[in-house]
């Protein structure tokens, strides 16, 4: 009888310290713009239904947020294959999704670092016109019909937005501009804070403007994207990228990351873009709301 009370006794404890373990604890970043602060949250309302302490770091700019993971401060961040290869490990080639995202993996792999299992989706830039625009030259689909128009019509103005950043730096405007030997003049060129070009571009205060193809106000503000026929732009497929540390510690994490990413493709981020940009809901009834709609997330278990 004492035996058997106490071997109860020390299956209680053991059940008690097991519930007392403390959770795993995530440290995700997210830099200054709309679509990381949705993916993060996700991930965040995500991983807590699998037992992890999940931390948000947002506001971050890109390199300070790369900084922070490779010395160890994050643990992990949805990753752009785009801006790796151009940004971080100054890969200028021209590479379709597959091989930029195999590119940036093996490269990453020397920092520590580890690409996970794709999304679906590519959030790139893009020329867009607003809706008036569109229909005052529905032939034009592509930026080289775009450059068509420039030359058949060079006293006339088309005033194009672009944000700062991509105004200036060498891989964006004077790259775009060699490519397509675009006909700007610089009263055609308007530079500004991003979230102004689509303000711009909504109230059809300019001819064309720079956007990203899984903003949400592009198909709320009716804008028109120009396709990329030159093939200017990088491939910007989102990822999870986690510390190898981090991953050798929590192997499950790889597995029960896939399906959340196989569920993101362009039209489901320009959906949850939307939602906070257009809607003004917060990321969190967001991220909440989409976990609803997929119960199956629910079922995935660590491996």
């Amino acid at each position: 009888m004492k035996t058997r009370t106490l071997l109860a006794g020390l299956a209680l404890l053991c059940a008690g310290l097991a519930q007392a373990a403390p959770q795993p604890v995530l440290r995700i970043g997210a830099r200054v713009f709309t679509e990381q602060t949705v993916l993060a949250t996700l991930t965040a309302e995500y991983l807590k239904t699998k037992g992890y302490d999940v931390r948000i770091t947002s506001g971050l700019g890109s390199n300070i947020a790369r900084s922070a993971q490779e010395t160890g401060q994050l643990d992990m961040l949805w990753e752009y294959t785009g801006v790796s290869l151009v940004s971080y490990n100054h890969v200028n080639e021209k590479l379709d999704s597959d091989a930029t995202y195999q590119r940036v993996k093996e490269l990453d792999a020397k920092e520590g670092l580890v690409w996970l299992e794709p999304s679906k989706f590519n959030n790139t830039y893009a020329l867009a016109f607003p809706e008036k625009v569109a229909q005052q030259y529905p032939q034009v689909n592509t930026i080289s019909q775009l450059n068509q128009v420039l030359k058949d019509e060079p006293k006339k103005s088309h005033v194009v937005a672009l944000d700062t950043e991509f105004a200036n730096r060498p891989d964006g405007l004077v790259g775009l501009t060699q490519t397509y030997d675009l006909k700007f003049t610089r009263r055609d060129i308007r530079q500004m804070d991003a979230g102004l070009v689509y303000t711009a571009l909504k109230n059809g205060q300019v001819f064309a403007g720079l956007v990203y193809t899984t903003d949400g106000r592009l198909d709320s503000f009716r804008l028109k994207v120009l396709e990329d026929d030159l093939h200017y732009f990088p491939d910007y497929t989102a990822a999870p990228v986690v510390r190898k540390d981090y991953l050798d510690a929590h192997p499950e994490l790889a597995a029960l990351l896939k399906p959340l990413a196989a569920l993101l493709d362009n039209a489901t981020m320009r959906q949850l873009n939307a939602s906070v940009d257009v809607d003004h809901d917060s990321p969190t009834q967001v991220a909440k709301a989409f976990l609803a709609k997929h119960p199956e997330l629910n079922q995935q278990e660590a491996k």
